[in-house]
């Protein structure tokens, strides 16, 4: 089906902002909880979300009622592709908090919207969920426990 390249083009577009706006060595100097996933969980871990998520919209994108459903699909992506530079680039820990969790609400409307419609596609987000639940909570405690830390230079 043409639709799902499409979904994972945009899911690329959001993968590419990680390529662009690298952790290296600012984030490795910071100071992170013990519930820090390894680094090479990070690129396995969004690879199948954004495999998962680009299936899942696909699934529900011709059902009748999907509008709002391909509506949040739509906000959750712009969230997370905006996400990365403002963390990793901008290095505003506080914002990057503010975004994520209104990515994670998002992402659980998704997920209920897109289970009303086929429960398939809503099971195909939990990985989505519970990932980001791991991650607002490495923000949060991230921009808590380092609160002093310098943003680039404008």
């Amino acid at each position: 089906m043409i639709l799902f390249p499409i979904f994972l083009l945009a899911s690329v577009a959001a993968a590419a902002t990680g390529v662009i706006f690298k952790p290296g060595a600012w984030y490795d100097g910071l100071r992170k909880p013990g519930f820090t996933p390894p680094k090479w969980a990070f690129p396995v871990a969004w690879t199948l979300i954004y495999l998962l998520s680009a299936a899942a919209a696909t699934r529900v994108a011709g059902l009748p009622g999907a509008g709002a459903a391909l509506a949040l699909w739509a906000a959750q992506i712009a969230l997370n592709t905006l996400w990365t530079p403002v963390f990793f680039g901008a290095r505003r820990m506080a914002l990057g908090m503010a975004i994520i969790a209104t990515l994670l609400v998002t992402v659980a409307a998704m997920t209920v919207t897109f289970w009303s419609l086929d429960r398939i596609a809503g099971a195909m987000l939990l990985p989505y969920l519970a990932w980001l639940g791991v991650a607002s909570g490495l923000n949060w405690r991230i921009w808590r426990d380092n609160p002093a830390v310098p943003r680039p230079a404008a």
